[in-house]
C-alpha cells in the first residue's frame, strides 16, 4: 500500500486538501496500479517557523 506523506505550510483549506488528495491518488493509481483504496495520504501543516531553507525561518523570510 503506498503512503505519502504531504509536508505543507498551514493555511491550505479542506476543499485544497480534498482536491489533492484526489489527484495524488488518482497519480498513483495510474503510476503504481494500486487499487484507490490502498492509497494513504498524509498531510502534515507546518508553521512558517518550524521549517528552514538555506538555514533561514520561512518566517523570517522577505520574500514570502
Amino acid at each position: 500500500m503506498p503512503t505519502i506523506h504531504v509536508l505543507l505550510f498551514e493555511g491550505r483549506t479542506l476543499d485544497q486538501k480534498r482536491a489533492y488528495a484526489k489527484a495524488l491518488t488518482e497519480a498513483t493509481v495510474q503510476t503504481l496500479g494500486s487499487e484507490p483504496e490502498s492509497v494513504e495520504i498524509i498531510f502534515t501543516d507546518v508553521k512558517k517557523h518550524d521549517w528552514a531553507t538555506g538555514g533561514v525561518l520561512w518566517s523570517d523570510r522577505k520574500d514570502t
